[in-house]
């Protein structure tokens, strides 16, 4: 300080002022202290004469006059000290003062203080003695510190308050002398300290330090000595101090002067050793002190000191200090201090010590290279405390000790009065869960917080308390806000280091978006960053997520304010960020998490985000633990699960299914509120923004909105973005109407959200298509259980796919493989919209505009259309249904640009298989009639052969008849295409594409286009379907046969044998192993019984097939003749036909034989119509003709084969009979120079076998004989085959000799069916047998008339007269001679007498002239004459009765034979056996005797139908011939009878007469004997005609003895007389009819009654 002189005007004013303060010293005291008032008056004296001397220093001036001011502070009179202490003050104001008067000074001052006078004025005068210059130094200032520390510790309030300001100024005047000294000297250098000497603590400053240096240096070494209750060792007189005021001194100086501690070592020194000792011990009582509660009782809480609350505070104070200034220099000290804060918020701390260490960790926490310094130092240390972490875990830890354990306290109420906010909270009881004020609901309990903290601007309570001795009361909801705005500091704080860091934040080039919908700001890491400064940034992540995310859970769930829900999710996104960015997965994962959790109601079960998945990510060892063991994840130990504190409620809907619980779990409906849609738009802006760097976080932020999509009831639409439900059928979510107009916004951000995708790189793009998929097949799987599925992940997939089309071949392959997947799911909503997204996203790429351009890019095109073709795979009908829509869709707009994709789209067309639907058909047929109408010129020509087996599938579809018959169809427009375009082809075609042609290598390519036609053509005429073979048959033949000219003769070869053929093969085969089970067409639809079968229907295919064929062989004839192999083809051919031919099916068989009348006489009209070359002639050659009669008759044979008639079925069809015999005579006319008798004997066979195969009834109407002939077809037919095989026999000696016998035994075989049903039909029913006779009987009259016929004309020849013919005839004629009383056979009898009649007038001649020849014919005629005259089985059906003129014509029939015997047999006696002559005679005498016998009987009724014209007729030809002489008849066994009849007497007539008398007495007397039995019951009437006849018998008798009496023996007369006794018996009759009979009887013994005159006399007369 310049020295002041007093000649300076400020001196003078100085001088002025003293001299009048003297003077008014001296007035006060002259009365009481004379002594002083002369010092005044001398003091004056020197004032007055010092201005005449200018060159004195003030100094010595103002010295000498403070002698009586000291005086009058020495009296203690008040007044008195005011005024020397005011004229004091105006020295030291005016820098009057030097080292002494300030010694001076502050003695009087000390003096003052002692005796307690104007302390307030002392004080004051000291603060002006210290802080107007710097003179005090050293000693007498430490005395000015002590006196103002002795005022503080007074008892006037006043005093100690100026006191405290005193001190307090004068401590930070010390310091900032420190501050200049230090400016001034700042060039010198820094002395080397010794520690060591440090280390003893003593008044005397170290040499190092300065002057003012030293002063600081020993004040701040005693006040750490007077909070440490040690002596001062510099402030002398001070033997205590409080430690609140000496901390909070230590705290200012600290706070204001951190450069002294960094300047000096010996300060530091001091902090270090004296500092932070003193505060570790003063912090004892706080650590060892724990809050036990009242269940402790007092002694035992008394164990421990009770940490004071002021001091605590201080303490707190100058740790924070400590850590914020002095870290660097501190680095052990901090740790420790850091930890100590950490244990001041355990559970079993005074709440007030937690706020406290709250509020500290509050200020830390807002300082990020405070924070960075932490990491630093101690958690990138190995060895080290992770201080940060622990900071960190520790807030978490008490933010989850509040709402684990919410309490509500009065005080609460307390402290918002003393905040000034009675009026916004009195009268509310916060436990109510309703609450205007911010805050947390945990457990019912509302926690209040205060906007300030939030915004960063809060007033810290705890901390700020330094005047108060007890603590306030602190509320949760206080430390809890504390808590939260150290978690926003600690965000922010992280964000802002990052900012700085290598890994700043980067505007994004966002100059594409129009809308402004990409991220404003993006963090991208610089590619040459340091590996260090990463690792540091990344140790600050992990050292805080956890513990941060402990906190921020609970608190965004318990949260019931928007703007705190806001910040809590700005922390969780900007922590997110920062650690996506780092690459730090784990912590990045943890806070999306979080993020998704609060999007999700209360309680919503998902597994992905439970705690699992961070086992799953190796999170160990970073938690702080939590009490109760309590995971920091564990949702729902913070959640309120009644909603207490009432959020809005803004939705209501179904959870979404999830696959780890049973299904029962899920049917509970959940709320929305809106805080989860606040949180669900926070983490839509999220992923919009940060979408590059969520790699594998993507699943978990897609996962949430899927579920949240569920609950709103959002539904995709076209394109993959979601739409609300139109309606509430459409979803079961209730949503209000504020949200309902929220709606469209969250959809507008979903897929904003997935059009940003565009600006991810590469790899993100990827993570995200993997995510979608992972959360699609996780739908999939839940679907596979039968529950609803989300369509979200498969919507967004489309999304995603159609905004990043210009980089398609990097995300289509991912993208579809997983579509395709989707599309196999057995769920129909998830296969529809998994069809729907690959469809549209083919679709869409196939428009897009592409450099180079589509429809030069192959790669391209097989890359968009490759999943199309996938979906071919897919077996459900409705996924297919899609995949057409799309390809017809294509055809329609794109189909120009597919150059190179037509074998991909005929692929897909043609994937049909026979489970796609009718709908499912009839579009893919509609895609390939477009192909085929418009894009055919259009295809490659390599697709040809492609495009024709497309084709020929939908010919083979079987779902719809209509288009396969379309499809074929086409296939013929095809083929125009081709002739259309012969030339192009022909010179484009390449044989590469066609498969080689066994047998014909060289066949040019257009030949081959041609075999593909006509191989899938002849594979569709073996389809299931008769309509469809039908239809390709018809196609087949048609195209051979008008565009068969334009292949090569060479290649016929091929259509031959490689299509014609072998299709008659495989149609021989099908239609062999057809069912025979009748088709049930089903509906009203009405099948035609030919077509009620397979079988049946494969038979008009096989017809179709063969006759087509043979169609085709006959009209290119000439060309297959050349091909050198024509007769093994013939052969082949007739093969084929013989095997339809024996074909049970009856309209192939007719079928085969109409393609063998075709092959036999088509060829003949060729050859002699067209005038064909020799060469060609070789048709005719036998052994072509050979291999006909062959086929022809084994065909015949194998058909009538009785070995395979085990059925009705089985038997030939007599159309079919009819037709193959009708074959016989074209086949005939070239083998008869050739015909053999075996061949003859096998066409007997044939012709035997086929007239006895039956007719049935239900078939006569189609086989009705015609009505000139009454035959049949088929008998006919075998008539005209023996007519011609006759006339061929007949034409020369040589082929009669053979074949006239046969041809005998034929037509004899034949006659039998006129009366002898088939050996077939034996069996059969009557309505059968009654069709044999329609059909049969005239068949075998006419074989009669034909063997009569022929009999005449050929009676004489030697074959015939050898072979016996007239007794086989007389042996087939013999059964129907016995059924002449049958009057169904009635005319047929009449046929076989007539003709046995004519044959016997032809045959008996012969007989006669050559008797050696027809020994064996002599007894078969007269078996036949016995059978035909007394037939042994008599009818007595009603139906047989006779009229009275049958029976006339009937008798005279046999009269005609009787008469017929007289004249050709009896009369020619001599030529013939006499064994016949004796039977004939017995045939008469049976005649005779039979008629009125009881067995010769026709029981009729009445005597009319008697034969007795026949038995009179038999009579008088068996007398007749009896008795003319030469007849002798040798004893056949009647003449055995009679008993006088001697054995060498002759046989005559009347040996028959004799017979006849003895039979009419047994009948008479047997008749007696029953009349007198019955009694009065009548005889049976045939009893009373055969007496009535024999009566009449004996009266014709005796009659016609009568008449020959001379030639009558006398024993016949006797033996007549005889039965006149019993002619009396009759007598007693009581018939008329009888009575009758008697009477003429008995008339006839009139001329008996005496000998006649003329009798001879005999010895017994």
């Amino acid at each position: 300080m310049a020295r002041q002189h007093v000649t300076d005007e400020n001196a003078l004013k100085l001088f002025e002022l003293l001299q009048s303060d003297l003077k008014s010293l001296s007035i006060e005291t002259k009365k009481k202290f004379p002594h002083i008032k002369e010092a005044c008056e001398e003091s004056i004296v020197k004032l007055r004469n010092v201005t005449v001397t200018s060159q004195t220093p003030i100094n010595h001036i103002t010295n000498q006059i403070l002698y009586p001011i000291v005086q009058g502070c020495e009296t203690k009179d008040p007044k008195i000290i005011k005024l020397c202490l005011g004229t004091i003050q105006k020295l030291i104001i005016q820098q009057a003062i030097d080292h002494k008067g300030a010694r001076f000074i502050t003695d009087t001052l000390w003096m003052l203080m002692e005796s307690g006078n104007e302390e307030v004025k002392v004080l004051q005068s000291v603060t002006l003695l210290l802080t107007t210059n710097s003179i005090v130094r050293a000693d007498t200032l430490g005395k000015n510190l002590v006196l103002c520390f002795r005022l503080y510790f007074g008892k006037d309030p006043i005093v100690v308050n100026t006191a405290e300001a005193t001190v307090k100024q004068l401590v930070s005047l010390i310091f900032e002398r420190v501050l200049l000294e230090d400016e001034q000297y700042s060039t010198s250098a820094n002395c080397q300290v010794n520690l060591e000497e440090l280390k003893i603590a003593s008044n005397i400053p170290p040499k190092t330090l300065r002057t003012y240096a030293a002063d600081a240096y020993l004040l701040f070494q005693d006040l750490v000595q007077l909070v440490n209750s040690d002596q001062p060792y510099w402030l002398n007189g001070l033997t205590e101090m409080s430690k609140t005021f000496g901390l909070q001194l230590l705290e200012s100086i600290l706070v204001k002067f951190p450069s002294i501690f960094f300047n000096h070592s010996e300060f530091s020194f001091l902090l270090k050793e004296r500092v932070c000792a003193l505060v570790i011990k003063l912090f004892s009582p706080n650590i060892k002190f724990r809050n036990y509660g009242q269940s402790i009782n007092a002694h035992q809480s008394a164990s421990f000191d009770k940490p004071c609350f002021p001091v605590s505070i201080r303490l707190l104070r100058i740790v924070l200090t400590l850590v914020e200034k002095y870290h660097n220099i501190l680095i052990t000290e901090c740790e420790i201090f850091l930890s100590l804060i950490v244990k001041f918020i355990d559970l079993d701390k005074p709440a007030w010590q937690r706020a406290a260490a709250l509020e500290v960790l509050f200020k830390m926490t807002g300082q990020p290279e405070l924070l960075l310094s932490f990491c630093e130092c101690y958690d990138l240390k190995t060895h080290s405390t992770n201080i940060f972490q622990d900071i960190v875990n520790c807030l978490g830890a008490y933010v989850q000790s509040v709402f684990l354990n919410p309490q509500y306290s009065p005080t609460d109420i307390n402290h918002h009065q003393i905040h000034g906010q009675t009026s916004a909270l009195s009268g509310i009881p916060f436990a109510t869960g309703m609450s205007t004020q911010p805050g947390f609901m945990s457990r019912g309990i509302f926690l209040p917080i205060y906007d300030s903290f939030i915004i960063g601007q809060g007033k810290l309570i705890i901390l700020e308390c330094t005047e108060k001795m007890e603590p306030p009361a602190v509320f949760g909801g206080y430390g809890l806000a504390v808590a939260f705005a150290s978690f926003l500091e600690i965000i922010r704080s992280l964000s802002t280091l990052l900012e700085k860091s290598p890994f700043r934040l980067q505007e994004q080039k966002s100059g594409e978006d129009k809308e402004n919908i990409t991220p404003k700001s993006e963090l991208k890491p610089i590619k040459n960053d340091s590996a260090k400064e990463k690792k540091l940034y990344c140790q600050l992540i992990n050292s805080s997520w956890c513990g941060i995310l402990s906190a921020l859970v609970p608190l965004i769930d318990g949260s019931t304010d928007e703007r705190i829900t806001e910040n809590i999710l700005k922390a969780m996104q900007t922590l997110a960020a920062l650690a996506g960015h780092l690459e730090l997965q784990v912590p990045r994962d943890a806070f999306i998490t979080a993020i998704c959790r609060a999007s999700l109601p209360p309680n919503y079960n998902l597994t992905i985000l439970s705690t699992g998945f961070f086992k799953d990510n190796n999170v160990t060892g970073n938690v702080y633990p939590i009490p109760d063991g309590k995971t920091p994840y564990s949702l729902g130990s913070y959640g309120n699960n009644d909603l207490d504190y009432k959020q809005q409620v803004v939705a209501v809907g179904t959870p979404l299914p999830s696959a780890s619980l049973s299904q029962g779990i899920q049917q509970g409906p959940v709320m929305l509120t809106a805080k989860n849609l606040q949180c669900m738009r926070t983490l839509l802006v999220f992923a919009h923004c940060h979408g590059s760097i969520l790699s594998s976080s993507w699943q978990l932020v897609l996962t949430t909105i899927q579920h949240l999509v569920w609950i709103l009831g959002l539904k995709p639409s076209t394109g993959g973005s979601l739409k609300a439900g139109r309606s509430s059928t459409d979803t079961n979510a209730v949503i209000t109407t504020a949200v309902m107009a929220d709606l469209p916004v969250l959809s507008t951000m979903l897929s904003r959200l997935f059009e940003s995708s565009k600006y991810l790189d590469d790899v993100a793009i990827h993570h995200l298509i993997d995510a979608l998929c992972k959360l699609s097949q996780e739908a999939m799987e839940l679907a596979y259980c039968n529950r609803e599925p989300s369509l979200f992940a498969v919507a967004k997939l489309l999304e995603t796919g159609l905004v990043n089309l210009p980089r398609v071949d990097v995300l289509w392959k991912p993208l579809t493989n997983h579509l395709l997947e989707v599309c196999q799911h057995p769920h129909i909503r998830m296969r529809e919209w998994g069809v729907e997204a690959i469809t549209y996203l083919v679709k869409s790429a196939l428009q897009h505009n592409y450099q180079p351009c589509l429809r030069d890019n192959q790669k391209l095109q097989t890359l968009l259309l490759s999943p199309l073709v996938e979906l071919s795979i897919v077996p459900q009908g409705d996924v297919r249904q899609r995949q057409l829509e799309c390809v017809l869709h294509i055809l329609h707009n794109s189909g120009e640009q597919l150059t190179h994709g037509w074998p991909l789209i005929l692929n897909i067309v043609g994937a049909i298989s026979e489970q796609h639907s009718e709908n499912l058909i009839r579009i893919a047929f509609q895609c390939l009639q477009l192909i085929v109408t418009d894009f055919l010129p259009l295809m490659p020509w390599h697709c040809l052969p492609l495009c024709l087996e497309t084709t020929s599938k939908f010919g083979s579809q079987p779902q719809e008849l209509n288009i396969s018959l379309t499809a074929i169809g086409l296939m013929w427009n095809i083929a125009d295409y081709f002739y259309q375009n012969r030339d192009k082809l022909c010179q484009c075609l390449q044989s590469e594409i066609f498969p080689e042609c066994p047998g014909n290598a060289d066949m040019p390519p257009f030949d081959k286009l041609w075999m593909c036609l006509y191989t899938r053509l002849s594979a569709l005429c073996i389809d299931t379907r008769p309509a469809v073979r039908k239809s390709a048959g018809n196609t087949l033949f048609s195209t051979i046969s008008t565009h068969g000219g334009l292949l090569r003769s060479t290649t016929w070869h091929s259509v031959l044998w490689q299509v014609l053929f072998p299709l008659l093969d495989k149609v021989r085969s099908l239609s062999s192993n057809a069912s025979n089970k009748k088709v049930d067409a089903g509906g009203s639809i009405l099948i035609h019984h030919s077509r009620n079968t397979a079988q049946k229907q494969w038979a008009e295919t096989q017809v179709l097939t063969l006759s087509g064929v043979a169609r085709v062989f006959n009209t290119k004839r000439p060309l297959l003749q050349t091909l050198g192999n024509f007769s093994k083809a013939w052969s082949l051919l007739l093969e084929f036909i013989e095997n339809a031919a024996l074909c049970r099916n009856n309209e192939v068989s007719l079928a085969a034989l109409r393609s063998f009348q075709e092959m036999l006489f088509v060829r003949d009209k060729i050859s002699v119509d067209e005038k064909e070359p020799a060469s060609l002639l070789d048709v005719n050659k036998k052994e072509i003709w050979d291999v006909a009669w062959k086929v022809w008759l084994r065909i015949a044979m194998e058909s009538l084969n009785k070995s395979n008639m085990e059925s009705e079925s089985d038997y030939p069809t007599q159309q079919f009979l009819a037709a193959l015999i009708q074959l016989f005579p074209s086949v005939f006319q070239h083998i008869h120079t050739r015909f053999t008798s075996s061949d003859l004997e096998k066409l007997c066979e044939v012709l035997d076998e086929a007239a006895a195969v039956p007719i049935y009834t239900e078939t006569l109407t189609y086989y009705m004989p015609t009505y000139e002939t009454s035959l049949t077809h088929l008998q006919e037919g075998i008539l005209n085959s023996i007519e011609l095989i006759q006339n061929n026999s007949l034409s020369n000696e040589g082929n009669m000799e053979k074949s006239i016998c046969p041809i005998f035994k034929q037509l004899l075989s034949l006659c039998k069916y006129a009366y002898t049903i088939p050996p077939y039909c034996q069996k059969k029913q009557a309505e059968q047998k009654e069709a044999l006779v329609v059909n049969y009987v005239p068949f075998g009259e006419k074989a009669i008339a034909m063997i009569v016929n022929l009999y005449q004309q050929t009676a004489k020849a030697p074959p015939v007269i050898k072979g016996n013919i007239l007794k086989l005839i007389l042996e087939v004629l013999h059964v129907p001679l016995s059924r002449r009383h049958d009057k169904k056979t009635f005319g047929t009898w009449k046929l076989v007498v007539g003709s046995f009649m004519n044959v016997l007038s032809h045959g008996i001649p012969l007989a006669r002239k050559y008797p050696d020849d027809f020994q064996s014919m002599w007894p078969q005629l007269a078996d036949s004459l016995d059978q035909l005259l007394f037939p042994n089985k008599i009818s007595i059906a009603g139906d047989n009765e006779y009229t009275k003129e049958q029976l006339i014509e009937d008798e005279a029939i046999d009269c005609q034979i009787i008469k017929f015997l007289k004249t050709e047999i009896l009369s020619q006696s001599n030529s013939i056996p006499k064994e016949f002559v004796l039977k004939v005679v017995i045939l008469l005498n049976k005649g005779s005797i039979l008629s009125p016998s009881h067995d010769a009987l026709i029981k009729r009724g009445n005597e009319e139908n008697l034969r007795e014209e026949f038995a009179k007729t038999c009579f008088e030809t068996l007398l007749e011939f009896s008795l003319l002489d030469g007849l002798n008849v040798k004893n056949s066994g009647i003449s055995a009878s009679i008993e006088n009849i001697g054995p060498n007497e002759e046989l005559t007539g009347h040996l028959a007469v004799i017979a006849l008398l003895f039979r009419f007495q047994d009948v008479i007397k047997q008749y007696v004997q029953d009349e007198l039995r019955s009694g009065q019951c009548p005889l049976a009437r045939h009893r009373l005609s055969e007496i009535s006849f024999v009566l009449k018998a004996i009266a014709t008798l005796i009659s016609s003895l009568k008449k020959a009496s001379d030639k009558v023996n006398k024993s016949v007369w006797e033996q007549v007389i005889n039965l006149y006794p019993h002619l009396i018996s009759c007598l007693i009759t009581n018939s008329t009819q009888i009575s009758e009979s008697l009477r003429e009887a008995l008339y006839q013994y009139h001329d008996l009654l005496k000998p006649p005159l003329n009798s001879p006399v005999t010895s017994s007369s």
